[in-house]
């Protein structure tokens, strides 16, 4: 699941933002017989030694371990390819959320297993182990899981394909011309137009995210929805349509989406995980992954590298570029693209790319300064909208524009 999303219009039909436009500040690009690949393991270094200044992290991770950014629970910095910064704040989540633990709500509605999001043996951590509850960040895994079957040839579809091709159209409910011109693009960019409301908190019952996973079927809830706008032409947060991504990429490949992201993004990123499903065993692509810290990191060293790692185009090139074009206007100032948030920058052209999960998963990409910053946490309760605040406190550590590889 990801925070409420503010439902806004498209501005214009399409924002017309090239890859070379994007990145037209980036100066820090490390060469590519220099880059040192983390996948058994980010290099360790000091902020100094890739132009950061340390005092400013340490400020902010003494506010984030004093509680002023509540239940965070790790902050980490990479930059030209090293983990520069890294902290992590211990939380008793048993006692602190043990009262709703225990009480049928939203956010509980089955008193026990996954989708207890109370249960401190499955949130924020998975079964005591390291790996990090991502909610949706998972969206832009899925995407990217679905660029690298395009790009690999699995993945047949066009864009433009409609929804309902995959899926027995006599069976599905609120069936109009509108919600037969609903395409995968639309699905990729939140703009369906299908009615729901994700906008009020995950802890209100009127949240549509949390009565999906009440049931045990959540494609039939999320395709049986009525349609409320014209697909393409407004933005609207749903879970739910992304949870549809599992059970397209199914159809379409014949392969289970988890198993696919395994053999050709985990496993050559060297990254660990669990991935959550639904009551039907349809993979949760909408919020059921478990990174670690610092293999969520390697997801934005992917992308910073334009889908290249370690000599292999894991996804092409093209799916990269679009995925971080603005489609459309998003929440908070944001813009979308295929799943990746995209916060303009207010120093210069260009843009922070984020994906961000409920609770305080943030993954943020600097890439003009070819760094990243991860944060994770369980602030499921409030889940602030804090994103410009945390760019304005990062950026100021950048003292050099070039890495050490390029000076």
């Amino acid at each position: 699941m990801k925070k409420s999303a503010a439902i806004l219009m498209l501005a214009g039909s399409v924002f017309a933002v090239s890859m070379a436009e994007i990145r037209a500040q980036n100066s820090i690009r490390t060469p590519p017989s220099t880059i040192a690949w983390p996948t058994k393991g980010w290099a360790k270094g000091v902020p100094a030694s890739v132009g950061v200044d340390e005092k400013v992290l340490v400020s902010l991770d003494s506010d984030l371990a004093s509680g002023k950014y509540p239940l965070v629970d790790s902050f980490a910095v990479f930059r030209c390819g090293v983990d520069v910064f890294e902290r992590t704040y211990a939380h008793d989540y048993g006692t602190i959320y043990a009262k709703e633990a225990k009480t049928r709500g939203p956010l509980n509605a089955h008193l026990t297993g996954p989708y207890n999001y109370f249960d401190p043996a499955w949130h924020p951590y998975y079964q005591g182990s390291d790996l990090h509850s991502m909610q949706s960040v998972s969206k832009t895994v899925s995407s990217i899981t679905i660029g690298i079957a395009i790009t690999r040839g699995d993945f047949k579809a066009g864009l433009d394909t409609p929804l309902l091709k995959y899926f027995d159209i006599a069976k599905v409910k609120n069936v109009d011309d509108r919600k037969r011109r609903i395409t995968l693009r639309h699905v990729l960019t939140m703009s369906t137009g299908l009615d729901w409301n994700e906008e009020v908190a995950y802890d209100d019952p009127k949240n549509d995210a949390d009565l999906m996973e009440a049931t045990d079927d959540w494609v039939r809830y999320v395709i049986d929805r009525p349609m409320a706008q014209e697909p393409g032409k407004v933005f609207n947060y749903s879970s739910g349509v992304s949870e549809l991504l599992a059970y397209i990429f199914q159809k379409e490949t014949g392969q289970d989406i988890e198993k696919y992201a395994e053999k050709y993004l985990f496993a050559p990123l060297g990254m660990g995980h669990y991935w959550k499903r639904s009551p039907m065993g349809v993979v949760d692509t909408e919020g059921g992954l478990f990174l670690r810290t610092t293999d969520l990191a390697k997801i934005g060293y992917l992308y910073l590298h334009d889908g290249m790692w370690d000599g292999q185009q894991i996804v092409s090139r093209d799916w990269v570029k679009q995925s971080l074009t603005p489609f459309i206007d998003a929440e908070e100032g944001f813009k979308y693209g295929f799943k990746w948030w995209l916060l303009p920058r207010t120093d210069k052209t260009g843009f922070v790319w984020m994906a961000r999960g409920f609770g305080g998963q943030r993954l943020m990409v600097f890439p003009d300064e070819n760094l990243i910053a991860v944060f994770t946490g369980w602030d499921i309760l409030k889940d602030p909208p804090i994103e410009r605040e945390l760019v304005n406190r990062i950026l100021p550590a950048v003292r050099a524009q070039a890495c050490a590889a390029e000076r």
